[in-house]
């Protein structure tokens, strides 16, 4: 059962879809104060656990940490960090007594989940407007489908968007794609997308093509969709300002800007330079800006993905200002400690400070409102901008659209990717644990950077990985500017990299019909052991393990130069290894077991009376034969 009560006047945001009528506050369940902050406290046992948050740090429990929910252009995800992309403000509590908690609150939110105190979990809101929802019920699946009923059904992306993708910042011009290409199916890799990241662009403005680069970009999209390749441009939410540069002349004129307290445009600089920042909770600016995606669909895109909305703020021109002011006065000084500190506070400083949040406004149908009281809906309601529009102009399940940030509302009209990760043994561990934790919130069309974004990947990091990734349905591998070469064919064992990108294709069918019946019904493609064997206390501290639908348990190997790891089952389960079209089958009893996986293996456990599907490898959706298939 779910009740809403209802705290001073919250904005709408957009999270809930079912309406309910406000209980009266004095009646909500938990210790509440109210007042400038509100604060929300209780008591858990001391083996209770607490899941949700979304995209977080640490993890799968949440319990022990200090999170805040305030979306973060963050890239060092490492477990020091409260915050990161997206703001999913919904628990669920695991004890004798179960139950959820949505805070539908647009501002930061420090959730102090037994840190400060063993017993007690604590949430301050930093504002005094929201809705709560309380959920009550009797198992911690229950509750996150009835949360999920709440918010709404999950995007469904096409069924394309499902194979593997290949993304680096750095594919410049139109050879650097044909050479991506070519050389995955010279070595029998699979491939459907490659993505376009900031070099494709005039000048890093949104919806524009160098054509220098891309002399006749709609033949370019034709000519790789022949050969069932789908490019996915990136689209950012700052753009450059620039007198003659169509998009920012129409927004400057019509006024779709934020602006500063004076009602001037708040000026800030990201990648293009200077950038005004499109106000999305302006549903007039809103819907100019998602008819800009129609600059790049009408030459033939399909697929974006959504970045830097936070929003990122590399410095706004003030921030700037005030730290040239401070680098000159330590100019001729003699630099003690403190000034050396003083001086590094500066120059770090200017980038998204909370200054910069605080100073600038966005026109909403309740009047003006200060962007740090709204700040995790901007890359929401970018998201929404695009999501609206492709609906109208395409319909359902046509057009591939994921976010780095997001709130809750957002999965309806998209997916998600875990940002800007590292080539660390230790993300792979992150990334499987982030996956039931933002299912629960809604978002299943989900993964992270196979391979790592930053840093130098070696081929066993990227193996293991991508033998994680085969199981997510964003499969996608990207790198950034200046690192390591990560394309499968950069590597020694191309063969390896083959076997297991065909394993993939041979689970889309049954990864695909589970998506479709997770979204209908409300459910999560990925849970902790915990959710599906509530009375097993082994299976209740198990965090390196997941099940997979209905059928099935995962359990990737994320430490270097092991050969295998040990695996807990909960109840009886078949053990198999898949390697290209073989398949290797061991009955294993409930318990602890060592099980050994080679670099071009990918294991997964299926449940005792369950069976899957498997199609035959192929090199792209397209040609999947899905009507075709074997069950083990």
């Amino acid at each position: 059962m779910i009740k809403k009560y209802t705290i001073g006047s919250p904005i709408e945001t957009f999270a809930v879809v079912k309406k309910l009528t406000s209980e009266p506050k004095e009646s909500f369940p938990l210790s509440l104060e109210t007042g400038e902050k509100t604060v929300i406290s209780f008591e858990i046992g001391e083996n209770d656990a607490v899941y949700g948050l979304g995209e977080a740090s640490r993890g799968i429990n949440k319990r022990g940490w200090v999170y805040e929910s305030w979306c973060s252009d963050e890239t060092n995800h490492t477990e020091d960090k409260k915050a990161l992309y997206g703001a999913h403000n919904f628990i669920v509590v695991s004890g004798k007594k179960k139950f959820g908690l949505f805070v539908d609150f647009p501002s930061k939110i420090e959730w102090d989940i037994c840190y400060s105190k063993t017993n007690e979990v604590k949430i301050t809101l930093f504002g005094g407007d929201a809705d709560l929802y309380y959920i009550d019920g009797e198992t911690e699946r229950g509750i996150t489908r009835e949360f999920r009923e709440l918010i709404g059904k999950s995007y469904i992306p096409p069924f394309w968007a499902f194979g593997y993708q290949q993304s680096c910042w750095g594919y410049a011009k139109q050879e650097d794609f044909f050479g991506v290409r070519d050389s995955h199916r010279e070595n029998n890799l699979p491939l459907d997308c490659i993505y376009m990241d900031i070099d494709y662009m005039d000048a890093f403005k949104d919806f524009t093509v160098n054509h220098e680069l891309f002399p006749d970009f709609e033949s370019f999209v034709s000519d790789m969709k022949a050969h069932n390749i789908h490019l996915i441009p990136i689209i950012d939410a700052g753009v450059k300002k620039q007198t003659g540069y169509s998009v920012y002349d129409e927004g400057h004129e019509k006024g779709y800007f934020c602006k500063d307290e004076d009602g001037n445009e708040f000026e800030c600089g990201v990648w293009p330079g200077i950038v005004g920042l499109p106000d999305f909770l302006n549903k007039d600016a809103r819907e100019w800006f998602g008819s800009q995606y129609k600059t790049l669909t009408d030459m033939g895109i399909d697929g974006f993905w959504n970045d830097m909305n936070e929003p990122a703020l590399f410095y706004s021109v003030k921030g700037l200002k005030k730290a040239h002011k401070k680098l000159d006065e330590l100019r001729k000084k003699d630099i003690d400690i403190w000034s050396f500190f003083g001086m590094k506070d500066a120059v770090l400083g200017v980038q998204n400070s909370m200054e910069d949040y605080s100073s600038f406004y966005h026109s909403t149908d309740g009047g003006r409102v200060c962007h740090k009281d709204v700040h995790n809906l901007y890359g929401a309601f970018m998201t929404k901008a695009a999501s609206d529009f492709f609906e109208k102009e395409f319909g359902s399940e046509k057009t591939l659209l994921f976010s780095r940030a997001s709130y809750i509302g957002a999965h309806r009209g998209s997916g998600i990717w875990f940002g800007d990760n590292f080539s660390w043994w230790s993300h792979i561990l992150l990334n499987l644990k982030m996956l039931p934790s933002v299912n629960m919130c809604g978002f299943l069309y989900c993964g992270a950077d196979l391979g790592g974004f930053n840093n130098n990947c070696t081929e066993d990091l990227l193996l293991r990985w991508l033998a994680l990734g085969v199981f997510t349905p964003l499969m996608r591998n990207h790198r950034a500017l200046g690192t390591r070469a990560q394309e499968a064919y950069q590597f020694e064992h191309t063969e390896w990299f083959a076997d297991v990108l065909a394993v993939r294709y041979r689970l889309i069918p049954y990864l695909y019909k589970t998506f479709r019946r997770c979204a209908d019904e409300g459910d999560m493609m990925f849970r902790p052991l915990a959710f599906d064997y509530p009375d097993d206390e082994i299976a209740k501290q198990v965090e390196d393990q997941l099940m997979l639908g209905d059928e099935c348990m995962i359990a990737p190997i994320y430490e270097q130069n092991k050969n295998g790891r040990y695996v807990y089952l909960p109840e009886d389960m078949t053990l198999v290894k898949l390697s290209g079209e073989k398949i290797e089958k061991q009955k294993l009893s409930k318990g602890l077991h060592y099980i050994e996986v080679k670099l071009s293996e990918v294991p997964l456990f299926i449940r005792n009376g369950k069976q899957i599907p498997l199609a035959a490898p192929a090199l792209n959706t397209a040609e999947l034969r899905r009507d075709e298939l074997i069950f083990i």
